[in-house]
Parts: C-alpha cells; structure tokens; sequence
C-alpha cells in the first residue's frame, strides 16, 4: 500500500474557484484521488478537493516558506 501525504479529505463548505490546469495535472490529480479513495475505503472523490489540502500541505512543510514567514 502507497504511503500518502494526504489522509481523508474533510467534508468542508466550498469555496468556488476557477482555475484553469494542464490537461496532465488533472489525470495526475484524478489518479491520486482513485489511490485515496481506495486506501480510504472510500469511493474516488472530486479530484478538484485535492487542491486546497496539497496546497495547504505543501505550505506547512516547506521550510523557506516557514522562515521567510517568520521575517529577518
């Protein structure tokens, strides 16, 4: 079994947002939403509600984003 950096998506009130996305990121996307929903034993989701949470995810991890967040 893969080991994910995403868990279960919270079930969240939605924002809408349009966004336009390279035709690959949207496959890579819905592929990784199929691999959640199988670990989840859950059906595949909305790939689109991946976003928010690998954005958020890729926020609180990166370091120099930390530290420029922090100031001099």
């Amino acid at each position: 079994m893969a080991k994910l950096k995403l868990g279960p998506i919270a079930d969240d009130k939605p924002v809408k947002v349009t966004l336009e996305l390279p035709a690959s990121l949207h496959r890579d996307l819905t592929a990784y939403a199929e691999i959640l929903g199988r670990e989840s034993s859950h059906p595949p989701g909305d790939p689109v509600r991946l976003i928010v949470p690998m954005l958020e995810r890729f926020m609180a991890t990166d370091r120099g984003f930390a530290k420029a967040r922090r100031g001099p």
